[in-house]
């Protein structure tokens, strides 16, 4: 079975420094399935996890007292081996979110409690370096105890590469960073925000596959906003904000991720709290209309993934420690459970290793 048929997916797991924190899998195309590969440490346990354009490099950010990290790890993507390989600061303290640039020559990574964003190079054998840029966010927000300073949540190469963007749950927007490669820096686009509705939290962003359109998950109001882009800038301007949750719903809920189909037919975006995936189908203008939920199968779904052919979806319920498998109808985009259930301690991200 080919590696394009079966890709490898790696999921970071929120351990102690002497319990395995990375662990790869081989995932069945018949049923979605998960085949664990192997383990290794990874600190206080990886807090994002992000893969390189030839799938042989993961970068997981990491928190020691010694202040955030990024750690390399070799992947042999045949049998899906791991290896630290090296260890570098990450710029400032709380990295929760990181990401590399499509010819793999940057790792981005936004730091929560630091309120900054950096950029680490990447040298010939595929190790980050130590940050040639570190940006401090400003500002607050409506809330006074979420937002009352900034907290950029993730940092996202744009769809050609030439920009960044970082949705600050803190400060209710979206910081826009043209990448300079010659001397190696993040520079404010222009306009270098765009503003969200007060109170929001952007939290994440994902990208259509046209380049055009962009969907932030607000965690603190339980919405998902469609975004248009313009492709010459790179500036995004909100178009139409509609809620995560389904009508009625009034617990606590605090939405975590947002991923495109590959299609652009649909959006996903996880609720915490309401422990579920909310589906939202793309219309012709490129909005995103909710459609449905499903539950996980679990509680606090942190972070989930497509695989890269977009059949299966994979929800990760932090506090049940489980990784749960849901089947893609390729024409309605509903989930559905397989069965297939991976046990792994406190699941918080999952990757997949690129497909040629």
């Amino acid at each position: 079975m080919s590696t394009r048929d079966s890709p490898l997916a790696l999921v970071a797991a929120r351990t102690d420094p002497d319990e395995a924190g990375l662990f790869s899998f081989r995932a069945d195309p018949d049923t979605g399935g998960l085949d664990p590969r192997s383990s290794i440490p990874v600190g206080d346990g990886p807090k994002f996890l992000a893969v390189d354009p030839d799938g042989r490099r993961c970068y997981a950010v990491d928190t020691t007292e010694e202040g955030g990290s990024v750690v390399t790890v070799d992947v042999d993507p045949e049998t899906g081996e791991l290896s630290a390989a090296n260890r570098v600061p990450s710029g400032d303290e709380g990295p929760c979110y990181c990401s590399v640039d499509a010819a793999g020559s940057y790792v981005f990574v936004a730091h929560y409690s630091g309120g900054s964003v950096s950029m680490l190079p990447v040298d010939d054998d595929g190790r980050a370096k130590e940050p040639v840029a570190v940006v401090e966010h400003s500002g607050s927000g409506v809330d006074p105890d979420r937002q009352e300073a900034p907290h950029p949540h993730a940092i996202v190469p744009g769809p050609d590469d030439r920009f960044v963007y970082a949705p600050d749950l803190g400060t209710d927007e979206i910081y826009v960073y043209e990448i300079d490669r010659e001397r190696g820096d993040l520079l404010p686009a222009d306009p270098p925000t765009v503003e969200i509705h007060d109170g929001a939290g952007p939290r994440h962003v994902d990208f259509g596959p046209d380049g055009e359109s962009a969907y932030l998950v607000g965690e603190l109001d339980s919405t998902l906003t469609t975004l248009a882009r313009d492709p010459e800038t790179g500036a995004l301007s909100p178009v139409e904000t509609v809620p995560s949750l389904p009508e009625g719903f009034t617990g606590e809920n605090l939405p975590a991720d947002v991923h495109v189909h590959p299609s652009g037919e649909w959006v996903y975006a996880s609720n915490r709290g309401h422990d579920s995936i909310a589906i939202f189908e793309v219309d012709d203008g490129g909005r995103a209309r909710p459609v449905g939920h499903e539950s996980t199968r679990g509680a606090w779904p942190r972070d989930f993934a497509l695989d890269p052919h977009g059949r299966y979806l994979y929800a990760e319920n932090q506090n049940d420690d489980t990784v749960v498998v849901f089947g893609i109808d390729g024409e309605t985009g509903t989930l559905a459970a397989t069965g297939d259930v991976v046990d792994v301690p406190r699941p918080g991200c999952l990757v997949f290793v690129p497909v040629e």
